[in-house]
């Protein structure tokens, strides 16, 4: 069938928007471009923020949101670039989850919106207007979308807790004073 339907001009238009954030949301992380802070300033906020070595943090949420992004907006290797944004998002989401929902006071509704529009796009694949279509889905066989969602799934979980166990460490160190003065 040679006809493009609405479906692949939707899916299309969906992962040219979310890949396109995405890679350059990652290349503020990996290059300092479009106003960002590069390796060194976003590893020095990812130490801060509990993802440590905070240089590796960034790095690998960098490559996973420029590579995934760009590897989603041409429709390529789609189970495997929808699986690896949508981790380097629930890590996102993990630091935005003590603010709330709503972005306006600093919460995880950007993140988690990109997590969920990456991790469909995994899961639909990319529609026939994709280079995933072009390859004959080489690279986006069935059995990679379960396979790359719970590699990803169980790797953020992993990096997401160690974090987490950092956080209350440095918390059990802490102590409030006995008395007001």
């Amino acid at each position: 069938m040679t006809t493009f339907d609405r479906r692949d001009l939707g899916l299309l238009l969906l992962r040219l928007g979310t890949g396109g954030v995405l890679a350059a949301h990652g290349t503020q992380k990996l290059f300092g471009w479009f106003g960002g802070h590069g390796i060194e300033g976003t590893g020095a906020f990812m130490e801060s923020v509990g993802y440590a070595p905070g240089k590796a943090s960034a790095t690998a949420a960098g490559l996973a949101e420029t590579g995934g992004g760009t590897l989603l907006a041409l429709g390529l290797a789609t189970p495997a670039a929808g699986a690896a944004a949508a981790g380097a998002m629930a890590g996102a989401a993990a630091i935005h989850t003590p603010n709330g929902f709503f972005n306006t006071s600093g919460g995880y509704e950007y993140a988690a919106t990109l997590g969920l529009a990456t991790a469909g796009l995994a899961i639909a694949g990319p529609g026939r207007l994709s280079l995933d279509h072009a390859f004959h889905h080489v690279v986006d066989r069935g059995w990679m979308v379960p396979t790359a969602l719970a590699v990803t799934a169980a790797t953020t979980a992993l990096v997401v807790g160690a974090r987490n166990k950092r956080l209350r460490q440095q918390k059990e160190g802490e102590q409030e004073p006995l008395f007001e003065e």
